[in-house]
Parts: C-alpha cells; sequence; structure tokens
C-alpha cells in the first residue's frame, strides 16, 4: 500500500511545477494535458480553454513521487491541515531550499534550531501549499 499527496492547482500546474523545479529540484516523471485524454471529461466537468491544461502529472522530489493536476476545483477555501515535509542533510540545503519555497509565499516560522533539529521552518508557498523544511542528521 502507498499514500501520495496529489495536488490541485487549478490552472496553474505548470508553472507550479516549474517553480518547484527550480526551488526543490523536482524531475518530472509524467505530463499529460486533457487535449491528450482518449476520451473527453463530461460536460461542464473542464472548460472548453483548458485543453493545453494539465490533466495529470507526477513529479519527484528526492525519493517521493507527487501527483499534480489543474483539475476541476473551484477557487473555494479547502482543508488545510496538511504539509509537505522537506527533509534535508545540511543546515546549507535547509536554508537555500527554505529560501527558493518562500520567494513569493509567506514564511510562518523562520528556519531556527529547535529542540529535535538543527535547523527547522515552516512556510506557505506562492501556490498555497504549507512546507515545514527540516535538516536531519
Amino acid at each position: 500500500m502507498n499514500v501520495q499527496a496529489y495536488m490541485m492547482f487549478n490552472g496553474r500546474t505548470e508553472e507550479a511545477i516549474e517553480f518547484y523545479k527550480k526551488a526543490v529540484g523536482a524531475e518530472v516523471t509524467a505530463m499529460m494535458r486533457f487535449r491528450d485524454a482518449p476520451e473527453s471529461p463530461p460536460p461542464g466537468m473542464v472548460p472548453e480553454n483548458w485543453g493545453d491544461k494539465v490533466m495529470h502529472s507526477s513529479f519527484k522530489v528526492g525519493d517521493a513521487e507527487i501527483m499534480a493536476s489543474d483539475g476541476c476545483q473551484s477557487d473555494a477555501e479547502g482543508f488545510k491541515g496538511i504539509s509537505l515535509a522537506l527533509s534535508v542533510k545540511s543546515e546549507a540545503e535547509a536554508q537555500s531550499r527554505f529560501n527558493a519555497l518562500a520567494e513569493g509565499g509567506q514564511v510562518t516560522m523562520p528556519l531556527a534550531k529547535t529542540f529535535f533539529s538543527p535547523n527547522f521552518g515552516t512556510l506557505t508557498d506562492r501556490f498555497g501549499v504549507s512546507w515545514m523544511v527540516v535538516t536531519v542528521d
């Protein structure tokens, strides 16, 4: 059994993936656009001009596989109880990745020494995704 994060970016998936490539070294493993689907989605499920939008994608960050789509989501506020945790091996990498993810976003807890890590911090990136960055030994 495996559980994976599936992120919905409401029309901004490609932009988000490009951001994560630079910020955390994401590597795209799959991408399918709505226009490439073997059959059309039911009427009204996807806006008519979304042929170039991402129906499904998958990308790796380290050993983790994350899936993403432009989806058919509304802009309504949703469940906020999930964060992606990025574990790195050095304080320098923590600082670099933290700063990259925070670009255009909001830091909620600056990187600092804690009882469980030499470097831990939290932020919300420009796409509204919550991240925890932690240095592990």
